[in-house]
């Protein structure tokens, strides 16, 4: 029998620069099939991490005393629901964290590097500027994606960028204390999200598993995240 969770809430956090739409698409699939019966989107303003914790803080409450919910993240959506988590133990019922960017500080990662360069365009250039530069080193699909969320972002753009690129992850360290299943998508071919910070997520957590996939992939279907998440998700409750 497949493996489901007591959880009828699922908050769903995009990653940087893309939106609440992107983020139902690639992972509302994931969360119905795990149980859920109400998924919430989030839509990322210029408060980012705030934003999102805020958003977990108010499902928590709906689920009342000693209810739990499931949580889905992408790039630095999935390292605010971890880290969401670790403060507050007893409330996640799994997490399903794809594409992480990096561990611990962002010096050195490219993720980060790309947020910071971004957000500068947009504070000189202006959005449509910076949406014609993207498109000219990006993958038509991912062109398409991040021009219409970076649209709906307007005015919020920047600050979210300027907050992404700043932002500190959960160390390996400190994800071996999480106490939620921790399902882990990694991208075998993105270079602003290793796969190889996947797989570390997945060695730090003690009840975790990894699912791989392709840009490719991703870009012909956004849900591959649901499949690959859904199934290294299960294989993490299992290993309770």
């Amino acid at each position: 029998m497949p493996v489901t969770f007591d959880a009828p809430i699922a908050v769903l956090l995009p990653g940087t620069g893309s939106d609440d739409d992107f983020a139902r698409r690639a992972l509302a699939p994931a969360a119905a099939a795990l149980g859920a019966d109400r998924i919430i989107a989030v839509a990322p303003r210029s408060a980012l991490i705030d934003g999102y914790h805020h958003a977990l803080d108010d499902a928590a409450r709906a689920a009342g005393d000693g209810g739990r919910i499931l949580i889905g993240g992408v790039s630095i959506g999935a390292m605010a629901a971890v880290q969401w988590a670790l403060r507050s133990p007893g409330r996640v019922a799994g997490i399903i964290g794809a594409m992480p960017a990096w561990c611990g500080r962002p010096d050195g990662s490219a993720g980060a590097a790309s947020a910071a360069i971004t957000a500068q365009r947009v504070a000189a250039d202006g959005v449509e500027p910076t949406i014609a530069q993207m498109r000219a080193t990006s993958p038509r699909w991912l062109g398409d994606e991040l021009a219409r969320s970076w649209r709906a972002l307007g005015a919020d753009l920047a600050d979210s960028m300027r907050a992404a690129s700043a932002y500190v992850a959960p160390t390996p360290r400190q994800i071996s204390a999480l106490d939620a299943p921790l399902g882990v998508v990694g991208v075998v071919d993105d270079p602003l999200h290793p796969v190889e910070v996947a797989r570390a997520w997945a060695r730090a957590a003690h009840c975790s598993a990894v699912s791989t996939i392709t840009l490719d992939a991703l870009g012909v279907d956004p849900s591959v995240l649901s499949r690959a998440g859904a199934e290294a998700l299960r294989r993490a409750a299992r290993t309770r």
